[in-house]
């Protein structure tokens, strides 16, 4: 898809901007058409980028609230709009196995396509008041400002890149011409074309698989099990896309012992056994509150269920164990990669992501030499 112009129909003004190889014709300053639609019978507009298919009247809002029906036609409204750009490490997103120890410039918008009753994120995710968004950025800007302060990549995150559709493009597009690296952070629950689309300009994803139960995607996500299945086997199957896979573990919830069997009996059976899994700590929020904290003993356990079913990489996150953050070789055992949360504490990899004490090459994407940002963050400002 380099080199090709992105291109959307002009609505209600002239105004054209041209950043890098991508064209984006605006309705407002943030508010884009879009092209994931059709119109029903009874003069409603459907929005098909996610498998919500929100049927809205004119003005009306889907359940992002970011996707609107504006002249019988689904628009992007926050187009541009930002919660705020910050350098993390990217073992935060969580990503371990992808250019570990590297800086990776993460922004998000408002608004979420699911309605999970234990977002961390609710204030941004959920946010309803788009003057919130108050950073604003182009996709040329947000990619020359991760070149600028030595980001290896880019993470659309914080709320889910899938509404932001049409911006992360745009974006992944800038990037890719600056030679910067895309990841994905998301629940994975989107269409098929769009799905195509989006994948074909990310570098890495991690992909919430928020439970193994169509019980608790249904009651407690507003969402549906299969349609994650079907992108996570989408993303393994057919694209070149590192993936790691990010389950937030909540007492009597999801964490059973078949329920955590079945799970990564999936992941080795239908994605291999090379993709990294992370479980991580439930706190108490938004809807939740009267849950307690996820114990360490609990993510411990997952891991080893995951480890025993053959998954290669299983980590733990959100609780401190380092043992259970570090990488492991799977041809003999010796430590490859440590890690004192977003710390790196050991490199064992040769030059080639091979482990130094045997050969056998760790899964991966990594530099000839570990990245040195360690647990920084740094906000970040762009005009």
């Amino acid at each position: 898809m380099g080199g090709k112009f992105y291109e959307y129909t002009m609505l209600n003004t002239s105004i054209l901007y041209k950043w890098g190889r991508q064209m984006t014709t605006f309705i407002t300053h943030d508010t884009v058409q879009t092209r994931y639609w059709h119109t029903l019978e009874d003069g409603r507009v459907q929005c098909d980028l996610c498998p919500r298919f929100c049927k809205l009247h004119e003005a009306q809002r889907g359940l992002c609230f970011v996707r609107q029906n504006l002249d019988n036609q689904i628009v992007m409204t926050s187009y541009g709009r930002s919660s705020g750009f910050a350098i993390d490490p990217i073992e935060k997103k969580p990503l371990n196995h992808f250019l570990p120890g590297s800086p990776i410039l993460s922004f998000g918008t408002a608004g979420c396509n699911l309605a999970c009753k234990f977002c961390q994120n609710w204030d941004i995710s959920k946010s309803r008041e788009m003057d919130t968004l108050m950073s604003k950025a182009s996709p040329d800007a947000i990619a020359q400002a991760a070149l600028a302060h030595g980001c290896a990549s880019v993470a659309y995150t914080y709320n889910d890149p899938v509404v932001f559709h049409e911006y992360a493009i745009d974006t992944a597009q800038a990037c890719r011409a600056l030679g910067i690296k895309s990841v994905a952070v998301t629940a994975g629950y989107v269409c098929e074309q769009p799905r195509a689309e989006f994948y074909a300009l990310m570098d890495a994803a991690n992909i919430d698989l928020k439970a193994f139960s169509e019980r608790f995607y249904h009651h407690i996500t507003g969402g549906h099990l299969q349609a994650v299945l079907e992108t996570l086997q989408y993303v393994k199957q057919e694209t070149s896309v590192w993936l790691e896979l990010t389950t937030l573990l909540i007492p009597n919830e999801n964490d059973s012992d078949a329920e955590l069997e079945a799970m990564t009996q999936w992941v080795v059976e239908n994605l291999g056994v090379d993709v990294p899994m992370h479980f991580t700590a439930f706190h108490p929020d938004w809807k939740m509150q009267a849950i307690p904290h996820t114990p360490l003993q609990t993510l411990l356990r997952a891991r080893q269920i995951a480890l025993k079913n053959g998954v290669r990489y299983a980590y733990i996150g959100n609780a401190h164990d380092k043992a259970a953050d570090s990488t492991y070789c799977h041809g003999c055992g010796q430590l490859l990669i440590g890690r004192d949360w977003y710390q790196l504490s050991e490199w064992n990899l040769d030059a080639s992501g091979c482990c130094r004490f045997c050969g056998v090459g760790c899964a991966g994407v990594f530099n000839a030499k570990a990245g040195d940002w360690g647990a920084k963050r740094r906000a970040v400002v762009i005009d």
